[in-house]
């Protein structure tokens, strides 16, 4: 029997139609497939997320931002000195990359308006450097990626 190309084309669209329909039928009936995009505590979520928004926004409304030196002896936070170091309440979380192992938090509890990160602690590399904070009951969010 001889093909031509019209029979070869419907053919090709036959067996690409059913290609398809087979991906569609394991894509909905197989359980290790799903994956749903929404959390169960979506509202929570977006909650938090408009907070860190409007935290951002009044960091970015200072007059004075947050500075980061790196020193022999770590680095450096400088935080403006219009703020009064005692009433700064919140947590520095630095994220790396590379390695879920080396993340770490530390407190804020400042009486300068400096804070150090010791140099043991950070190694050479990637660095996501998070600083929430909260003073006189606003809140402020200061993210910079720094390489170490």
């Amino acid at each position: 029997m001889k093909i031509n190309w019209g029979t070869g084309l419907v053919l090709g669209m036959v067996f690409f139609i059913g290609f398809i329909l087979f991906f569609v039928y394991r894509m909905t009936t197989e359980n290790t497939l799903e994956h749903d995009l929404v959390t169960e505590s979506y509202y929570q979520k977006e909650m938090e997320l408009q907070a860190t928004i409007y935290a951002k926004q009044n960091t970015a409304a200072m007059e004075k931002q947050i500075t980061g030196i790196k020193t022999d002896m770590g680095y450096l936070l400088q935080f403006p000195e219009a703020f009064n170091p005692e009433k700064i309440k919140g947590n520095v979380f630095l994220y790396r990359p590379s390695n879920k192992q080396l993340d770490f938090q530390l407190p804020l509890k400042l009486t300068d308006p400096n804070l150090l990160i010791p140099d043991n602690r950070l190694l050479d590399g990637r660095w996501n450097i998070t600083v929430d904070w909260e003073y006189e009951g606003k809140q402020y969010r200061f993210e910079k990626q720094i390489t170490y």
